[in-house]
């Protein structure tokens, strides 16, 4: 097996657990070497550190899979984490939809599995996890005996892995459009044609958080998507819910969940710029009881986090003037790079122009089913928080 060594003076980092090593972090490689093969990473001084998959082309030039130096990478290997990972959304409670493989955090890197009841949603997102995709599908499918499993490869992090993007099944076909329960309301998965692969089950435990706070109240939402949120707060007594999205098939989709739950009747949706509404509306002096932000990510640069937070300030600033005194803000950011606690700043300046004094209910963040490696900042990006507006 061809071997890559690391230099001397590197950081902890690697040592500490974290997978990903850096093309400038390797010292020499020992042995051919093409994209994708498995290698030994060592020390400088030789020691194994473990075995993972290279890319000489790609910035990450190791991703690593294991540190025990007696498992070999085979499809067993990919059946062993699959089937681990399962057990562990089971022990959580997480059984008929999650996040079933969540890349780094289940020591898989690169690779994320969804499951919508019996069908499977997959992401390949390096060029060594691709090679195994077969070996991934059959695991899924010993494991599930799924109804059907597709992959959501249309996303240009893989060409910088010199991959093409791509989607499709990777089973027989079926009807893409799949009926899910949450929280004891349903709602259609667009597997084919949805954001990422369809639907965003991180959100899933923090749509319960808005139970109360929503209870007869008037609610506004902003980017909306398929209105998972509003839904939610119609579900849980709103007395009227308005949801608005720039997508036009997102807000033709919400409309339809909304009307399968029984919902139409309180709960309306609109393709709008919700950027732009939201400062003409303040300006008006419309007022809400509850408003519910939950904006794409600003930012997947370092070098574009100044317009990240001056995104998340001004899309807050504009929230909170919507807002009755004594109502309530929720909030979310999925930019892994705006960390909790610059967040939370964010929020606090958009306080202080507004005017307003804040009053924290919840900060939580992903669902239980992504779980978060201390120390990997990539698997700990999701923040949600719920404020009263005073």
């Amino acid at each position: 097996m061809t071997q890559v060594y690391l230099k001397k003076k590197i950081s902890r980092r690697i040592e500490n657990g974290h997978p990903w090593v850096f093309a400038n972090e390797v010292d020499k490689t020992v042995g051919p070497l093409s994209g994708g093969d498995i290698v030994e990473l060592l020390t400088h001084d030789g020691k194994f550190i473990g075995r993972g998959y290279a890319n000489p082309k790609s910035l990450i030039f190791v991703r690593l899979l294991t540190r025990n130096k007696g498992e070999i990478i085979n499809e067993d290997f990919f059946f062993n984490k699959i089937n681990t990972a399962w057990k562990y959304r089971q022990q959580l409670g997480y059984t008929e939809n999650c996040r079933l493989v969540f890349g780094e955090a289940d020591f898989l890197p690169a690779l994320i599995i969804d499951k919508f009841n019996d069908y499977f949603v997959l992401q390949t997102l390096a060029l060594g996890m691709d090679i195994w995709k077969p070996a991934i599908v059959k695991a899924l499918q010993a494991i599930f005996k799924p109804k059907g499993i597709y992959e959501r490869n249309d996303v240009p992090v893989r060409e910088l892995e010199g991959l093409p993007q791509i989607k499709g099944f990777l089973s027989e076909p079926f009807d893409t459009q799949i009926l899910i329960h949450e929280n004891g309301l349903k709602f259609i998965v667009d597997v084919e044609n949805g954001q990422k692969t369809g639907y965003f089950l991180d959100q899933q435990d923090n749509r319960r958080a808005i139970q109360h706070i929503v209870k007869g109240g008037d609610v506004l939402g902003a980017f909306t998507y398929t209105g998972t949120f509003e839904i939610h707060a119609a579900h849980y007594g709103a007395k009227s819910v308005l949801g608005l999205d720039i997508s036009a098939t997102a807000v033709e989709q919400a409309n339809k969940n909304a009307a399968l739950n029984g919902l139409s009747d309180k709960c309306v949706f609109q393709a709008v710029n919700a950027f732009d509404v939201l400062k003409l509306w303040s300006k008006e002096g419309r007022q809400y009881d509850v408003v519910m932000l939950d904006p794409p990510a600003f930012t997947k640069s370092r070098e574009n986090i100044q317009k990240a937070i001056t995104g998340y300030k001004e899309i807050n600033l504009r929230g909170m003037k919507l807002i009755k005194p004594g109502g309530f803000l929720v909030t979310t950011s999925c930019t892994n790079l705006v960390q909790p606690e610059l967040f939370l700043e964010i929020i606090e300046m958009a306080a202080k122009d507004a005017k307003r004094t804040l009053r924290q209910v919840v900060f939580q963040t992903q669902a239980s089913d992504h779980p978060i490696i201390w120390g990997q900042e990539n698997t700990h990006y999701l923040k949600f928080l719920i404020v009263q507006v005073l």
